[in-house]
């Protein structure tokens, strides 16, 4: 089956994955993880995207990021894929593929699940086991978004802003999010959501959407034809 093609607009937020060939190790000193956010910051500015959370676990990365023009997220992971691929082989003396493909995105419905997202990345560490609190993981926007502190690569987004009158009150705002577990149902709709390119949104979003691509934005629904009368009959031919 051929590969759809990627959902990219303007000024809509992407959630993008991007993981280590067969799941294996993309980071393996201090100084790598280090090089990829200076380099995020140098080609997030060069292509005009705005980045609102980050992780950076061993074998894969989260971003959430909005462009403002149509390709500026493929621009920037294709750059900063290449220099990172070729930084690691001269480093480690090594050849060969990196990463694990294509990186997956979804486009972000703001109302619906934003913050969701955003949270969602900066737990990746407490989910994997590696520490018992975001804000113990280094390579994360946690202590940005969550604890104040500042930081040139990430850029608040209105969904973020929105929380408080200051930089305090949307911090206290922000954290107190993480009292309460994501739901089940988000996460899931978050992975598949990134994972197939689909639409990660409301009714309402994915309408919008859909009218501006053009193409299907959702998963087409399943088993409709195998339960009509007419399929139960072919099958008795």
């Amino acid at each position: 089956m051929a590969r759809l093609p990627r959902l990219n607009l303007a000024n809509i937020p992407q959630h993008v994955i991007q993981r280590g060939n067969n799941r294996s190790a993309c980071f393996f000193a201090e100084a790598d993880y280090q090089l990829y956010l200076d380099k995020l910051f140098k080609y997030s500015n060069q292509f005009n995207v705005a980045v609102h959370a980050y992780v950076l676990m061993t074998n894969h990365v989260h971003l959430l990021l909005t462009p403002s023009t149509k390709d500026g997220v493929s621009k920037l992971m294709q750059s900063l894929g290449r220099y990172y691929v070729q930084y690691i082989n001269r480093s480690y003396r090594r050849t060969g593929t990196l990463w694990e493909g294509r990186y997956k995105s979804t486009l972000v419905d703001n109302n619906h699940y934003f913050l969701t997202v955003s949270r969602y990345i900066e737990m990746n560490p407490v989910r994997a086991n590696m520490v018992e609190h975001p804000g113990d993981y280094q390579w994360s926007s946690f202590k940005v978004n969550a604890l104040g502190e500042t930081s040139k690569l990430i850029t608040p987004h209105d969904c973020y802003l929105q929380l408080g009158q200051d930089k305090k009150e949307q911090c206290k705002n922000y954290l107190a999010l993480f009292r309460r577990h994501i739901a089940t149902s988000d996460i899931t709709a978050i992975r598949d959501s990134t994972n197939k390119g689909w639409v990660l949104g409301g009714q309402q979003f994915q309408s919008e959407v859909q009218a501006m691509v053009k193409r299907r934005i959702t998963p087409a629904q399943r088993g409709g034809d195998r339960r009509s009368q007419k399929f139960r009959e072919n099958q008795l031919i």
